[in-house]
C-alpha cells in the first residue's frame, strides 16, 4: 500500500492515524492522532472524536493493540479502511475555507499545480476545530519556489508574518535546546510560517513518488556533538530532514525534531548534538531522539555569526 507522510488513514475500529514514513516494510508506520469518543471535542458527520497526543497515543495503543505500539505505531494494511491523500482532500477544503482557498490561490497563479498541493491535519479529516492552524503541503522540489512565493506575498501584505507572542508560544511548545534569541534567528529565516486572517499555517514539505527511497538502518553508537559543514540541504525541510556534511567521520545527520527542519543551508558550518548511528555507508548523527530531542540541537554557526 503506498502512502507516504502528511497522508492520514483510518482503520476498521475508526481509528486516525497519520502516516509517519515513506517506507512501508511491515504495515503503515504511522502515530495515533484521532479515537472516537462520545465525549471528544472534535465532530465529523455526526460522529465525535478525540485527540490524542503522543504520550496518550502510546498508552492507547499499549492498552488496546500492542501489537502495533513500536517506536512508531506500524499498523497492518489489511486493518486500513480508508487513506487520506492531502493531493486529493485539497480542492474541496479550499472551497469551504476561504483562508486555504487563498494559500491555493497565491500559489496556484505562481506556477504551482494544484496537483503539487495539498491539505493535512485536522482539515484533510474533516476533524478541525475554529482554533486549527492550516498544514498545507507542497510536493517535491517545487516546495522551494512555493517558499519564495510566499515570501512574496508577505512582502506585498497579501499574507502575515508571525508576531512575537505567537513565536514565542512556538518556541514554549518546542522547549528547544537553544536560546529564544538564536531560534528566532533561524526560523524568521526559514520562510516556511505565516498566518492568514488571524490564522497559523505552515508550508510543509513531502517527497514526490519518485525521490522516496529506503533508508539505509543504523545501530547506535553513543552521542555526540560536531561541528561541520553541509554540503547539500536538499531534504531539509523533509521528515527525516536531512543534511549532507563535508565532515571526516559523519557524512549526513537525520532530524526527526521539526524544530531543527530547515536550520541551515549548504555552504554553512553547523554544531549539532545528537546521536550517532553505524550506517553501512559510515556514520550519522541522529537528532530527535526523543519527542522533545532533550540535550539534541542543530545550529547554524554561520547564520549565528553574521
Amino acid at each position: 500500500m503506498k502512502a507516504r507522510i502528511r497522508d492520514f488513514f483510518t482503520t476498521k475500529e475508526g481509528w486516525i492515524f497519520a502516516v509517519a514514513d515513506y517506507c512501508h516494510p511491515d504495515g503503515l508506520r504511522s502515530m495515533l492522532r484521532y479515537v472516537p469518543d462520545v465525549t471528544g471535542e472534535r465532530e465529523n458527520d455526526g460522529k465525535r472524536y478525540r485527540k490524542m497526543d503522543f504520550d496518550p497515543a502510546y498508552e492507547f495503543l499499549r492498552r488496546e493493540r500492542p501489537d502495533w505500539a513500536r517506536d512508531l505505531h506500524v499498523v497492518p494494511e489489511n486493518e486500513v479502511l480508508r487513506i487520506y491523500r492531502p493531493s486529493e482532500g485539497l480542492l474541496s477544503v479550499a472551497k469551504q475555507d476561504p483562508r486555504v482557498g487563498k494559500i491555493a490561490g497565491l500559489l496556484a497563479e505562481a506556477g504551482v499545480s494544484w496537483e503539487q498541493m495539498g491539505i493535512t491535519g485536522s482539515m484533510l479529516v474533516g476533524l478541525s476545530s475554529p482554533s486549527s492552524d492550516i498544514d498545507f503541503v507542497v510536493y517535491g522540489p517545487i516546495w522551494w519556489k512555493a517558499r519564495d512565493i510566499v515570501a512574496r506575498a508577505k512582502a506585498k501584505g497579501k499574507i502575515g508574518d508571525l508576531d512575537e507572542p505567537t513565536w514565542r508560544k512556538i518556541y514554549s511548545k518546542r522547549k528547544p535546546e537553544i536560546s529564544f534569541e538564536d531560534f528566532m534567528q533561524h526560523e524568521t529565516r526559514k520562510g516556511n510560517r505565516g498566518m492568514i486572517e488571524g490564522t497559523y499555517f505552515d508550508l510543509l514539505f513531502t517527497r514526490e513518488w519518485n525521490q522516496i527511497q529506503t533508508l539505509p538502518a543504523g545501530k547506535p553508537a553513543g552521542e555526540r556533538r560536531i561541528e561541520a559543514r553541509v554540503t547539500n540541504a536538499d531534504f531539509a525541510f523533509d521528515s527525516p530532514a536531512i543534511y549532507r556534511l563535508d565532515h571526516p567521520e559523519v557524512k549526513e545527520i537525520f532530524c526527526y525534531s521539526h524544530t531543527y527542519a530547515g536550520q541551515a543551508l549548504p555552504g554553512e558550518t553547523i554544531e549539532a548534538k545528537g546521536v550517532l548511528e553505524e550506517t553501512a555507508k559510515g556514520l550519522r548523527l541522529v537528532v530527535g531522539t526523543t519527542r522533545e530531542a532533550r540535550g539534541e540541537w542543530i545550529k547554524s554557526l554561520t547564520l549565528l555569526e553574521s
